[in-house]
C-alpha cells in the first residue's frame, strides 16, 4: 500500500524547508500525478448558453469564447489566496495550482458562465448559510457539485445544485417523490445543505474534512482518518482518499480563487441586463404549470427554471399540503388575483390522470440564445430488446441517453432485456419574428383576466411588487369591465379600414397598444386572428386604422 501511494504523493521531510524554525506541512508540499476533476467540470458550456436565466438576464462576452486565460506565477497565486477574506483555510500547493489553472486557464468560458448564473443563485446560498452561521465561502460549493445546474443528476444518482443522494435528502427533510423532488429546489436544498454541512463540521472539527465528508460520506472519512493516525489535517488524510474526494477540497479552493480573481486572468465579467426579482405564492390546489403559462403569459422555460423541483410540471397542492411556487415578482400578485381563472383554464385536460402525462403532445413556448421557440413533447414507451443498450435506444429515437435516464430516474446507463423505458421526444421549432403573428395555439384560449396589463412577455424589466397594483389599476377601462366591448361599426363613412404594422415591445399588452393607436383590443385580435390576449416581444401585429384617409388629408392641410 505504501509503495502504491508513493507513486502519486510526495510528502518528504527531506524536501520540506522550514520557516521560522517550523517545518512546512503536507499542505505546502504535497503533489499528485493522478488528479481527477469534479464531474460538474465537464459540463458543456455551449449547452449552458440555453439556460433561461443566462439568456434573458445577463450579457456574456461573445469574444470571450476565443480567449485563453492567462497564467500567473506561484508567488501571485500564493499571495492572492492569502488575501482572500475566508474562514476556511486556502493553502497553495501544486495540487491546488493545477485545479486553479484547470478553471482560469483551460476553461475561462465555464468560469464566465458560472459568474453569470451566480448573480441569481448567490443570494439564495448566502441566506441559507447565514441562517446557520456558516462561512460565506461555502456559497461556491454548488459550482463544484453541479456547475449551478439545478436539474443536474450525477452518475451515482445525486441530484440538484447541492447533489444530494435520495437517502441523505430525506434524512434532511426534503421531499423526494414522483411529482416533486426538493433536491432540485434551490431554496429548500440550500437550507438542507447548510444544516448538513454544519453537522459534518461538528463531527470532524475542520472545514476541509467536513467538505471531504460531504463528498464521500462521514463514515468513510472517519475510517480514512483512523488510517492516518486520526489526524485532523485534510492533507495528511489525502493519500487515503479516493481520487474524486482528493480533488474536492483543492477544487473548492480553486473555484473560490477563480470567482474572485477572474479579471486578473483576462476572463470577461458578466453584466446583468436587468434585475431578476422574484416572489413566492403558496399553492394548495393541483395545477399544471402550462395553465399558469397560458393565463399569465410566462414562458414555460422560465417557469421551469424558477421551479425545477416540479418534475412533471405539476404542482400537486391539496388541502393538507401546500407547495411554494416561485414567480417573477409582478406575476406573483397576478397569480393570487387570478388563481380561479388559472385553475379553470383547460381544467378537464389537466385533470388528475392515471397514465397519460398532461404535458404529452402539448406545445409550450420559450426562449434561448437562438430566439423564441415552440416545443412539443411526445412520449413513447420502449421495451428493451436483446443486445440493446441505452445508447442504441437513444439513437433510435433521436434523443440523448441522459434524457432517457432522467425520464426514468435511472442511476446508471445499464438496461435489462424486457425493461420498459419512457422516451420523451422533444421537437423544438424556432419562430421567426415575421411569422410570430401566425403562431396561434390550437387549444381554447383562457377567459379574459385582470392581468391583461401585466401578462406581457416577461423579458420586460421586473418592477417591485408595490407598483404592480397601481400599474394594473391605471390600465383598466373606466367602466371596470374586464373585457372590451365590441367595436361599433362606423356607418358615416365608406372608407375601408387600413392596417399598419406594429412590432411588440417589452412591456406591451393589447390594451396598451389599442389605446396608443386609437383602436380596441377586439379590433386588433380580429385583424390578427388572435384567440387569446397573449402576445410576445418581437411579434408583428396588424393595427386597424379607422378613417385613415381623412387623418392623412387633415395632416396635409396643416
Amino acid at each position: 500500500m505504501k509503495s502504491l501511494i508513493s507513486c502519486f504523493f510526495i510528502i518528504s521531510a527531506a524536501v520540506m524547508p522550514s520557516v521560522a524554525g517550523a517545518q512546512i506541512s503536507a499542505k505546502d508540499t504535497i503533489t499528485d500525478n493522478n488528479i481527477v476533476m469534479p464531474e460538474a467540470y465537464e459540463k458543456a458550456t455551449e449547452k449552458m448558453l440555453e439556460d433561461w436565466y443566462l439568456y434573458r438576464y445577463t450579457s456574456l462576452d461573445s469574444v470571450a469564447r476565443l480567449k485563453t486565460g492567462r497564467v500567473a506565477t506561484d508567488a501571485e497565486y500564493t499571495r492572492r489566496l492569502s488575501e482572500l477574506a475566508t474562514e476556511i483555510e486556502m493553502p497553495f500547493n501544486s495540487v491546488v495550482k493545477r485545479h486553479i489553472e484547470s478553471y482560469v486557464v483551460n476553461k475561462p468560458r465555464l468560469v464566465e458562465r458560472m459568474l453569470g448564473l451566480n448573480i441569481y443563485y448567490e443570494p439564495i446560498f448566502i441566506n441559507a448559510l447565514g441562517k446557520y452561521g456558516l462561512p460565506m465561502e461555502l456559497k461556491y460549493l454548488p459550482i463544484i457539485e453541479s456547475a449551478l445546474d439545478p436539474k443536474a443528476v450525477s452518475r451515482a444518482g445525486a441530484a440538484g445544485l447541492w447533489q444530494f443522494m435520495p437517502g441523505t435528502a430525506v434524512d434532511e427533510g426534503l421531499e423526494v417523490g414522483s411529482l416533486v423532488d426538493e433536491r432540485f429546489d434551490p431554496y429548500k436544498s440550500s437550507e438542507a445543505a447548510a444544516k448538513y454541512l454544519k453537522k459534518l463540521y461538528n463531527i470532524h472539527g475542520d472545514w476541509a474534512l467536513a467538505l471531504a465528508s460531504y463528498n464521500w460520506g462521514s463514515g468513510n472519512l472517519t475510517k480514512a482518518r483512523n488510517r492516518a493516525n486520526k489526524t485532523q489535517d485534510f492533507w495528511e488524510v489525502y493519500p487515503f482518499l479516493p481520487a474524486e474526494t482528493r480533488a474536492y477540497v483543492p477544487a473548492f479552493i480553486a473555484i473560490n480563487y477563480a470567482m474572485r480573481y477572474f479579471p486578473e486572468h483576462g476572463i470577461s465579467p458578466v453584466l446583468g441586463r436587468r434585475p431578476m426579482l422574484t416572489d413566492t405564492v403558496h399553492v394548495s390546489k393541483r395545477v399544471h404549470m402550462q395553465q399558469i403559462s397560458d393565463v399569465l403569459g410566462i414562458p414555460m422555460a422560465e417557469l421551469r427554471g424558477l421551479n425545477p423541483h416540479f418534475k412533471t410540471d405539476i404542482i400537486p397542492g391539496n388541502a393538507t399540503k401546500q407547495y411554494t411556487l416561485v414567480l417573477p415578482s409582478r406575476q406573483a400578485w397576478c397569480y393570487s388575483v387570478n388563481e380561479d381563472s388559472i385553475l379553470n383554464h383547460d381544467a378537464a385536460k389537466y385533470a388528475l390522470r392515471g397514465v397519460v402525462n398532461p404535458s404529452d403532445g402539448v406545445t409550450s413556448t420559450g426562449s434561448d440564445s437562438r430566439g423564441d421557440y415552440r416545443e412539443t413533447t411526445t412520449v413513447k414507451y420502449h421495451k428493451v430488446g436483446r443486445h440493446e443498450t441505452l445508447a442504441s435506444i437513444a439513437k433510435k429515437y433521436g434523443v440523448t441517453a441522459s434524457s432517457i435516464r432522467q425520464a426514468n430516474n435511472m442511476r446508471s446507463s445499464k438496461v435489462k432485456r424486457g425493461q420498459r423505458l419512457r422516451i420523451n421526444i422533444v421537437k423544438r421549432e424556432y419562430i421567426r419574428p415575421d411569422t410570430a403573428g401566425s403562431t396561434v395555439s390550437s387549444t381554447p384560449a383562457p377567459a379574459p383576466v385582470q392581468t391583461s396589463a401585466l401578462s406581457a412577455d416577461t423579458t420586460a424589466t421586473d418592477t417591485a411588487s408595490t407598483n404592480v397594483k397601481a400599474a394594473f389599476e391605471n390600465s383598466r377601462p373606466a367602466t371596470q369591465s374586464v373585457s372590451n366591448p365590441p367595436a361599433k361599426k362606423n356607418t358615416t363613412t365608406t372608407d375601408k379600414p387600413k392596417n399598419v404594422k406594429y412590432r411588440v415591445k417589452a412591456g406591451d399588452n393589447l390594451l396598451k397598444i389599442a389605446k396608443a393607436h386609437g383602436t380596441t383590443v377586439d379590433a386588433i385580435k380580429a385583424a390578427n386572428n388572435l384567440k387569446g390576449d397573449n402576445i410576445r416581444v418581437g411579434q408583428s401585429l396588424n393595427i386597424p386604422q379607422k378613417n385613415a384617409s381623412k387623418k392623412k388629408s387633415t395632416r396635409r392641410r396643416k
